[in-house]
């Protein structure tokens, strides 16, 4: 049934963006954050977490294929990776892309997440959710982290809200030095860092607190449309310098050698090497120190 009603998003007090509803799917309040779900008329499906717009069916592959692909194709040969959040299930299915990678464990903390969008965005996640090298661990995953054996994964992905309520607890010093020591020697962590032109004070923060535990720390840019505000930058966080580095011919071959050619439509090796050049307004809040 088609309505007249309109999701208005509340993530600033003074700005946002809203959509028209056609159809209501979901609207549940789990034991971590309230959740809706609902079919627009612009964008497909679309999740919302604590009046926060999270994902929509039509531009989910911008964030899904630069959160997973930029650093697994920088890191070159990661066979064991950790996914924190993610609850859609799409950055499971982007890792698992990748041949070359053995085993993927995912970490979501809200199982209600998972158990609506595989009811009602089941094309994000496609058949991840039953892929053999893919765990799902509904649970905590600061606790995860903190109890993981050393060097145990070459790469984190950490998909998750902003730093507030549920989130808050991923971005702090304990959860990075945790990361850094359960990560292998060339291992790197990615994390969602929001979009500076109103989210400035995430990027600087946050590059500060990587800073202490890792060898190099910066970011790099994807333009998701429905994170308003121009682009989304995505936090970068090595144990050895010099990843970001490589050139397109060579994230071409390792993508071709990972069997992800041909399957992402934002990615591209050159979008790859690309993104690491920040705008100035972008690199002034990373601390370079």
């Amino acid at each position: 049934m088609t309505t007249d009603s309109w999701i208005n998003e509340s993530l600033y007090p003074d700005w946002g963006q809203r959509f028209l509803v056609k159809r209501e799917l979901a609207r549940t309040q789990s034991e971590f954050q309230d959740i809706v779900l609902f079919e627009s008329f612009s964008h497909g499906r679309v999740m919302v977490l604590d009046g926060v717009i999270q994902i929509t069916e039509r531009d989910e592959f911008v964030y899904q294929e630069m959160l997973t692909h930029v650093p697994l194709l920088a890191h070159g040969d990661a066979k064991r990776v950790l996914i924190i959040g993610a609850g859609d299930g799409g950055v499971l299915k982007r890792v698992l892309q990748h041949s070359t990678v053995e085993k993927a464990v995912m970490v979501e903390i809200d199982g209600e997440v998972i158990r609506l969008c595989k009811e009602h965005m089941a094309d994000i996640a496609g058949d991840a959710w039953t892929n053999p090298r893919g765990e799902v661990i509904v649970g905590d995953g600061i606790d995860y982290v903190r109890r993981a054996p050393d060097a145990s994964f070459d790469v984190i992905i950490v998909d998750s809200t902003d730093p507030i309520g549920v989130g808050e607890v991923l971005f702090t010093d304990e959860f990075y030095q945790n990361a850094a020591r359960i990560l292998t020697a060339n291992g790197l962590i990615v994390n969602q860092c929001g979009v500076p032109f109103m989210q400035a004070d995430e990027l600087r923060e946050t590059s500060i607190r990587r800073a202490k535990f890792f060898a190099e720390v910066s970011a790099y840019v994807a333009a998701v449309p429905t994170y308003v505000g121009g682009f989304m930058t995505l936090g970068w966080s090595s144990k050895a310098a010099g990843l970001r580095a490589f050139s397109a011919t060579e994230i071409r071959a390792r993508a071709e050698k990972a069997g992800i050619v041909g399957l992402t439509r934002y990615w591209s090796p050159e979008i790859h090497v690309s993104c690491f050049h920040l705008p100035p307004y972008i690199a002034e809040n990373l601390d370079q120190a």
